[in-house]
C-alpha cells in the first residue's frame, strides 16, 4: 500500500508574506522546510505527500513548486489563484494546468471576514473556471456558514470537485456535535464533495488535549456519510506542531485506520488522494520503487 499524506505545508518568511503567522504561534512562526518533515514521514511509513498553500499569494505557491521539484516525495501542489479576480485566475490556471505537479486550488476563506465570500459574483466566476478546467478546490470550512455554502456551490457548479479540509473542524471535546453533524451530513450528499481526515484537534481548552477516543466519533461519522473512497488522510504539519506534532497525530489516528478493512484503509491512506488529485503516475511509480512496494 502506498501511504500518502494529503495535507502538508512549507513556508519561508523571506520568500512570501504569511499575515496569519504571528508571534502567538511561536513554535511555527519561522521558516519551515520539507527537510524538517522528511524524517517524520519516514518514521510513520508515509511514502508521499501533497503540499497545500499557506498564503493567498503567488510567492507561496512558487515556493511549493520549488520544494516539490527538489523532493520526489512531494506528489502534488494545491496552489493559489485569485478566485475573486477571474481574469488573473484564468491566466494563472492557464500557466499551471499543464504542470503535472499542480493538483488543486485553495484560498484562505477562513481568514476573510465575509463568510459568504464564495457566493460573490466574481468569486463564483472564479469557481466556474475551476469547474471547467476540472481543478479540485480545497475548502477551508471553520464556521457553520462555510459548510452551509457547500450545497449552494454544488447547485451552482455541479461538476466542481471539492474537498473539505480538516473535516470542517468538528467540535472535538465538546458535548454537542451540532450544527457540525447535520451540515457535514448534508455536504456529503454531493458525490463530488470529499473530506480530509486532518487537523483534528480539540476545540475545547488546549488544542493538544485531543485523544484517539475524542477524535474517533467524528471520523466514524465521516466514514458513514462520505465513505472511505471520499476521505483523505492529512497530517497537517507543521500546524500539528501546536497540537502534539506529527508523530502524535499519526499514532493517534492509527488505531482508527487499523480498525478499517483493507480496502477502506487503502482508500483513506492513499487511494482517494491519488484519484481525487490525479497524482502523477511517474512520481508515484518512483516512490513505490524507492519504498519497495
Amino acid at each position: 500500500m502506498t501511504i500518502i499524506d494529503a495535507h502538508q505545508h512549507v513556508w519561508d518568511l523571506s520568500r512570501a508574506e504569511y499575515a496569519w503567522l504571528t508571534s502567538d504561534l511561536a513554535p511555527i512562526d519561522r521558516t519551515i522546510t520539507f527537510d524538517e518533515l522528511r524524517p517524520q514521514l519516514v518514521e510513520a511509513g508515509v511514502d508521499g505527500t501533497v503540499l497545500v498553500q499557506s498564503a493567498d499569494n503567488v510567492e507561496d505557491t512558487a515556493l511549493m513548486f520549488e520544494t516539490a521539484r527538489l523532493h520526489p516525495e512531494v506528489l502534488g501542489v494545491v496552489g493559489y489563484v485569485p478566485l475573486d479576480r477571474p481574469q488573473e485566475a484564468a491566466a494563472a490556471l492557464e500557466a499551471l494546468v499543464g504542470d503535472p505537479l499542480f493538483v488543486g486550488v485553495r484560498n484562505l476563506i477562513h481568514d476573510i471576514p465575509d463568510p459568504d465570500w464564495l457566493l460573490r459574483p466574481e468569486v463564483d466566476e472564479g469557481l466556474g473556471l475551476l469547474e471547467r478546467a476540472d481543478v479540485p478546490f480545497d475548502l477551508v470550512a471553520v464556521l457553520p456558514r462555510h459548510l452551509e455554502l457547500v450545497p449552494l456551490l454544488g447547485e451552482r457548479h455541479p461538476q466542481l470537485r471539492i474537498v473539505i479540509d480538516h473535516l470542517a473542524k468538528p467540535p472535538i471535546g465538546a458535548t454537542e456535535s451540532e450544527p457540525w453533524a447535520s451540515l457535514m451530513r448534508t455536504a456529503a450528499e454531493n458525490p463530488n464533495v470529499l473530506a480530509k481526515v486532518s487537523g483534528l484537534y480539540s476545540a475545547v481548552g488546549e488544542s493538544g488535549s485531543w485523544s484517539t477516543g475524542s477524535v474517533r466519533p467524528y471520523v466514524e461519522h465521516a466514514l458513514e456519510w462520505f465513505g472511505a473512497d471520499r476521505l483523505l488522510y492529512g497530517g497537517d504539519w507543521p500546524i500539528s506542531m501546536l497540537s502534539g506534532g506529527y508523530r502524535r497525530v499519526w499514532q493517534g489516528l492509527a488505531p482508527i485506520f487499523d480498525a478499517l478493512d483493507v480496502a477502506e484503509r487503502e482508500a483513506v491512506l492513499g487511494g482517494t488522494a491519488i484519484r481525487f488529485y490525479g497524482l502523477d503516475a511517474g512520481r508515484l511509480d518512483a516512490i513505490r520503487y524507492s519504498a519497495g512496494h
